[in-house]
């Protein structure tokens, strides 16, 4: 699976875990053929026993097989704990004509390959969902029950009937809330468009505070970059509607396009900038491109953070 667009036609979609399975499988066959083949991506359940420690956990039945005394790991001792956070607010639902090529349904897929991901280094892993209010918030767990929770929760995302217009978003208030839940230093990664009221100054504290409460943070400006960053529509007079408050605005696309398309450059830009002072990770992940590239993203933080 290389993108989200080759998803139209499988019909398990329903199935996310196997989605997941499938992606990442995908990508970690091109990693080995790619700079980034040192990655370490095996599952361990077991770490070597250190000299002197509590025999309590030793696995002896693998200490008869290869002569080596290796502990059995359980959720307390996981590398690290991520929370994974997705904006959940009408305009996450563009293109609106088809919910399967959606940034809605790139973030679901995306966030359901890194749980896969997550786990399969043995680190424990939460989910948040926002609009105007935090809507999701689960601790970081590592068992199979909790992520079996979470792909139930993101299908329920990908789902939902009543997931209409006019949910607008919150992002920078919801982001100071969910500092202030989290207490234990984790990996934050969020999914976002971030279109709403907030300037990229008042996105930036929001972040700031995740960065002044120990967390690493890794953001996904998700976008349809051909034609919400290029405006790449029809030249021909249309209507816009505003998927969040429900405005309305009558238009030709090639009057404002060039406009437009710096106002767009220039809002990145900033939030790059912004970003950078203050060692968050901004990413800009482009529906239309492959997932490897939010997955590649994530390696590089995760490998930074040993």
């Amino acid at each position: 699976m290389k993108q989200l667009s080759d998803l139209i036609e499988f019909e398990a979609f329903d199935n996310l875990e196997l989605m997941a399975k499938q992606i990442v499988e995908g990508f970690l066959l091109g990693l080995h053929r790619s700079p980034y083949h040192g990655f370490s991506v095996e599952f361990a359940e077991h770490r070597l026993y250190n000299k002197g420690e509590s025999t309590k956990h030793v696995d002896w039945k693998l200490y008869a097989r290869s002569d080596k005394l290796f502990v059995k790991q359980f959720e307390e001792e996981t590398n690290l704990r991520a929370h994974l956070v997705i904006d959940t607010s009408s305009s996450m639902l563009f293109p609106y004509q088809d919910k399967k090529v959606s940034k809605m349904a790139f973030s679901v897929l995306c966030s359901a390959a890194l749980i896969h991901l997550l786990r399969n280094q043995r680190d424990a892993v939460g989910l948040t969902t926002f609009s105007d209010k935090i809507e999701l918030l689960t601790p970081a767990k590592l068992s199979l029950t909790h992520a079996h929770r979470l792909y139930a929760e993101l299908l329920k995302i990908y789902n939902k009937e009543d997931l209409n217009l006019n949910r607008n978003t919150k992002f920078s208030e919801n982001l100071h809330h969910l500092a202030e839940a989290i207490h234990k230093r984790s990996l934050i990664v969020i999914f976002s468009d971030l279109m709403g009221d907030d300037s990229p100054q008042e996105i930036l504290e929001a972040l700031q505070h995740l960065r002044y409460n120990k967390h690493e943070v890794v953001l996904f400006a998700v976008t349809d970059h051909d034609l919400e960053n290029q405006f790449n529509f029809a030249n021909r007079p249309s209507k816009f509607i505003d998927m969040e408050t429900g405005e309305t605005l009558k238009l030709n696309p090639s009057e404002v396009r060039e406009a437009f398309s710096q106002k767009q450059t220039a809002f990145y830009d900033e939030m790059k900038l912004l970003c950078s002072q203050f060692a968050i990770d901004f990413v800009e992940a482009d529906i239309r491109k492959p997932f490897k590239d939010v997955l590649q993203a994530y390696l590089i933080k995760r490998k930074k953070l040993g």
